[in-house]
């Protein structure tokens, strides 16, 4: 028990991880009622968009010079992907049968990672990614990695951020209409189409912001991270409520802090010490969805974007 307050902040800092890629998905799906099953894959181009822009730099620049550069290379990337899987992938199917979308997203997750993996230099393998050095910082009874203090800062902010562009400004009043009613907002004057551009950009830019805290709290990205992320992602976005944005990151937390338990507990367990550890950690994550799922279905917080923002 003495290992609890360290596990605990384990499973926040990956919690906030999850929670800033499943905005992505919420948010879209909460306007356009598609499940994008490529974002997983527009969170992996950010990664690589940010390393790209730290390799462009000059050699020897400081990490703390670099990392609003690499931000920003890896914003342009995913937001770039994500806007362009929307006109071209997405916007022409948007009348036709709800599976054809689906089915086309999940056709793009494949083909990005294709992409990557081909025409990347050593996208075969995993690439190293900046860190920064030092000793973990103790607070208290449990200590924080120094990688850690990048999302412990970003997530919050992306969060408020968010908060105050969709309720204070024109635009996020008219995402909100646009989620409640898309016809009766066309009706009115908003560009739907421009509504849900927006939509996919900044579910791309927080995925980005997502991928730069990996990079960090892992040291390397690789063309296949996406997926199984993007699962996780998806996985608290519809633990927290699928279409709500506040759900998805307590998804997240939620997700995150349950996974590091699990792993570090299940095995002490009388009968089940085969089922925990590290391999056990994306097993627990989905017995835990099974579980909302059949006693809360619509999840922890289980409304819409419009009805909740």
């Amino acid at each position: 028990m003495h290992e609890l307050p360290q596990n605990l902040a384990n499973g926040l800092m990956l919690g906030l991880m999850y929670g800033l890629i499943a905005i992505g998905y919420t948010m879209v799906y909460g306007i356009v009622q598609l499940i994008n099953f490529a974002h997983g894959e527009i969170f992996m181009i950010g990664g690589f968009g940010a390393l790209t822009a730290y390799a462009a730099l000059p050699h020897g620049t400081s990490l703390w010079l670099a990392l609003p550069v690499m931000i920003v290379g890896g914003v342009i990337a995913s937001v770039l992907t994500a806007t362009a899987a929307e006109r071209f992938a997405y916007r022409p199917l948007r009348t036709a049968p709800r599976l054809a979308p689906l089915i086309t997203a999940i056709g793009l997750s494949i083909a990005l990672q294709q992409v990557v993996w081909a025409f990347y230099p050593d996208g075969k393998k995993a690439l190293s990614f900046p860190q920064f050095g030092g000793d973990p910082i103790g607070l208290g009874s449990f200590h924080l990695q120094r990688n850690d203090l990048f999302l412990l800062v970003a997530a919050p902010l992306c969060m408020l951020v968010l908060a105050g562009f969709v309720r204070l400004t024109r635009t996020g009043r008219a995402m909100q209409a646009t989620a409640q009613d898309p016809d009766t907002a066309k009706l009115m004057g908003i560009d739907t189409d421009r509504i849900i551009v927006v939509a996919f950009a900044l579910g791309a830019a927080f995925a980005a912001v997502a991928a730069v805290a990996h990079g960090l709290r892992y040291g390397q990205v690789d063309f296949a991270m996406g997926f199984l992320a993007g699962l996780k992602a998806f996985t608290a976005a519809v633990l927290g409520g699928i279409g709500n944005i506040y759900g998805a990151m307590l998804g997240g937390l939620v997700l995150g802090v349950a996974e590091s338990m699990a792993t570090a507990y299940v095995q002490d367990v009388p009968g089940m010490h085969q089922l925990g550890g590290g391999a056990w950690a994306n097993v627990w994550a989905f017995v835990l969805l099974i579980v909302v799922l059949l006693v809360r279905p619509q999840g922890l917080l289980g409304e819409r974007v419009a009805d909740r923002v």
